[in-house]
């Protein structure tokens, strides 16, 4: 939810700009320096430590929306002038440890216990999908839990608008974003238990290798790129899962998404990083027909097929999720 403050921090513009006074204290600090920044400014002011975790900083800038980086974390402030505010956290329990005290601290306990809530909330959906109905009544309970302690006489109404603002923005994007999800969660579905579409894709060791060739093994695929941070995270497990079930029934293919001019870089990394398993490059990268049918737009993603081709999963569990594991030995046992 934090983008939406990209959106909303415009909200605050125009307001009179005047140094604030910011006493922070850290408990384990993750760097020697802290850093705000505010939409309208764009560049970020820097304060050093006068001591291990002590700062003192007098914030130039206009009154609205800042974002404070603590070197690793970071959270969501509102200054404006006349605050005096004081801040204390434990960088290890970052979100769970902000305090504030002083002028300005009701308005950033506001924050801080927000940023809680909406962790809260996000855990308590689970790995499902929230029904939209009941979504929808958790939505209207958090803004009207917001619009009453917002309403306190002891908070700038400037924040109190700024922050019904976001909510309501907020709000729309998660209901935006479960039906987009439960949309691409349906179209997975009709996908398993049918045929799986197929690919036709240059091979690493040469050639070309077919989804048709692999009938008679279970296939689990993993649809990546050279450029991918987190798929280049799942390397170790998969292939530490590639190991575990060498000689089962099992093919292991991975399909990399990268653009042609990369073809070489992905030739190399392969080479490089000793990958095994079925090495393929996919013809159009994220315009391939194979992609496509599984409406592949973020990877790594992962899919597990059976040995007459029929879909088991269109978004199985990653190499580094115990679950994939644990389905693996049910269907090789």
């Amino acid at each position: 939810m934090k983008k939406l403050l990209l959106a909303l921090w415009a909200v605050t513009a125009g307001m009179s700009a005047q140094s604030v006074k910011l006493k922070v204290e850290i408990q384990n600090p993750n760097s020697d320096s802290i850093s705000l920044v505010s939409m309208t400014a764009r560049k970020p002011q820097v304060f050093k430590a006068q001591k291990p975790g002590v700062f003192q900083a007098e914030v130039a800038g206009p009154a609205g929306l800042y974002q404070f980086f603590d070197g690793k974390e970071f959270t969501t402030l509102y200054l404006r002038p006349g605050f005096n505010l004081g801040m204390t956290l434990d960088a290890k329990m970052f979100d769970e440890t902000i305090k504030y005290t002083g002028a300005g601290s009701a308005e950033n306990n506001f924050l801080a216990k927000k940023a809680l809530d909406d962790e809260k909330m996000q855990e308590g959906f689970g790995s499902g999908l929230p029904d939209k109905d009941a979504l929808k009544k958790i939505l209207d309970k958090r803004a009207a839990d917001a619009r009453q302690a917002l309403s306190g006489t002891d908070l700038d109404p400037d924040f109190s608008k700024i922050m019904l603002a976001q909510i309501s923005a907020e709000n729309e994007q998660i209901l935006s974003e479960i039906e987009a999800m439960a949309a691409k969660a349906a179209a997975m579905s009709k996908l398993e238990g049918n045929v799986s579409p197929g690919f036709d894709y240059e091979n690493h060791k040469g050639g070309k290798t077919k989804l048709d060739d692999l009938r008679g093994k279970y296939v689990y695929i993993d649809v990546w790129a050279t450029w991918c941070g987190p798929c280049r995270q799942e390397i170790p497990y998969l292939q530490a899962i590639e190991e575990k079930y060498h000689g089962k029934n099992i093919a292991f293919v991975s399909i990399s998404a990268d653009v042609d001019k990369d073809h070489e870089k992905w030739k190399k990394f392969v080479t490089d990083k000793n990958l095994g398993g079925i090495q393929l490059f996919a013809d159009k990268n994220w315009e391939s027909a194979f992609l496509q049918a599984y409406g592949i737009d973020s990877i790594p993603r992962f899919i597990l097929i059976d040995p007459k081709g029929v879909v088991v999963s269109a978004d199985a569990a990653r190499p580094s999720d115990p679950a994939l594991a644990a389905q693996l030995d049910k269907l090789l046992k």
